[in-house]
């Protein structure tokens, strides 16, 4: 029997953990609305989020727009998120259970987000209970994705060595980080940016689903 290769797997959690879409658009929606401006289509949305939230809003307002017209957006948008952010968020399909057999498995499970610290370790713990082992988020005393920081403290707290690690993320800005952090990484194609954006960054594995998931991380 081979030697099971990845003995940890950090999660990035919007688009690869929980689809947030439909919260996180709904959120940018009313700040917009609150501005005085128009919103964006679902599919906009989706090409804005991997960055954070200041970069969501930044993102979303239009070319040119000024400092106090950010700071408004930002901060309506973070009241209503930190209300609404569970409306509709939920695991994509076969995630929790690919978290249980990992962790049966004797495989650490690590979530690493550009969202704020708070938020990340809320929504994981609402949506899988207290089953990872380390999360974390912005503003947590390290640099933003693709900055590696947090992934190696992750991998640090894991205590396993980078080889025995996977990055798992949808976006450009994961596969980045996991380069960055010089580990196998994995492309969640359920996600929010798909097959062309994520080949394009040459990542170690692509992934469909949970279940090519579990076997790459499994073996």
């Amino acid at each position: 029997m081979s030697k099971q290769k990845f003995r940890t797997a950090v999660f990035d959690l919007d688009g690869t953990l929980l689809d947030t879409l439909y919260d996180l658009a709904a959120c940018a929606d009313k700040a917009l609305s609150h501005c005085g401006l128009p919103g964006h289509t679902m599919e906009e949305d989706r090409t804005y989020i991997g960055n954070g939230i200041p970069k969501l809003i930044e993102r979303m307002l239009p070319a040119g727009h000024d400092k106090e017209t950010e700071q408004k957006a930002y901060d309506i948008f973070m009241e209503y998120y930190s209300a609404h952010k569970c409306d509709r968020t939920k695991p994509y399909p076969g995630i929790p259970e690919l978290i249980r057999k990992l962790r049966a498995a004797g495989i650490k499970c690590a979530a690493n987000s550009n969202k704020a610290h708070e938020f990340t370790q809320e929504l994981i713990k609402l949506s899988f209970g207290d089953e990872f082992d380390d999360v974390i988020g912005f503003g947590a005393g390290f640099p933003a994705k693709p900055d590696p920081g947090a992934a190696h403290e992750l991998i640090r707290r894991a205590g396993v060595q980078p080889s025995e690690a996977l990055y798992v993320g949808d976006s450009n800005v994961d596969i980045q980080t996991g380069h960055n952090a010089g580990i196998d990484v994995c492309g969640a194609l359920w996600g929010f940016r798909g097959y062309e954006e994520l080949s394009a960054m040459n990542p170690t594995y692509l992934a469909k689903d949970a279940a090519e998931l579990e076997k790459i991380i499994m073996g």
